[in-house]
């Protein structure tokens, strides 16, 4: 048995999800970044390594107030894998852009690992993506948007 229980894993993991949302419509990623310890890692294969929740937070507030990203307003969890052995979380996350309202979600996915520290909160995210698959995905819904 893990140290946390899984109600306490699913309600960590509800709340990173429900703050991802909040944060991605506000623009106001502060507690989006209180979702991680005071000294977690957030490893983002484009972007590279942060540690500690002052950096993830100044290096999700810069990527998100630029576009494309600004267009970017909801994560929505295709799937996950909770390891309560570990305490981890294994998603499948896409990243939405706006609604053009024309009838097609242009989105494109990423592989996210989190491990849980208890008190709601991550000590570690590794984002894993295909740079490849957001490219087309940009263009058509740059094309789209064009009036």
């Amino acid at each position: 048995m893990g140290h946390w229980t899984r109600e306490e894993l699913q309600a960590a993991h509800d709340n990173y999800k429900a703050v991802a949302l909040k944060a991605s419509k506000s623009g106001e990623w502060k507690q989006w970044a209180e979702c991680f310890t005071e000294d977690a890692t957030y490893l983002e294969h484009h972007y590279g390594a942060m540690t500690g929740r002052a950096a993830i937070e100044a290096w999700i507030t810069e990527t998100m107030s630029q576009w494309p990203n600004t267009d970017m307003d909801e994560f929505p969890h295709d799937w996950c894998v909770c390891d309560e052995e570990r305490g981890w979380w294994i998603c499948q996350i896409q990243n939405r852009m706006r609604d053009l309202g024309d009838g097609v979600v242009r989105q494109a996915a990423n592989i996210t690992i989190l491990h849980y520290a208890g008190n709601m909160q991550w000590s570690y995210e590794e984002d894993a993506y295909n740079p490849a698959n957001f490219g087309p995905m940009i263009k058509d819904w740059i094309k789209a948007a064009k009036p």
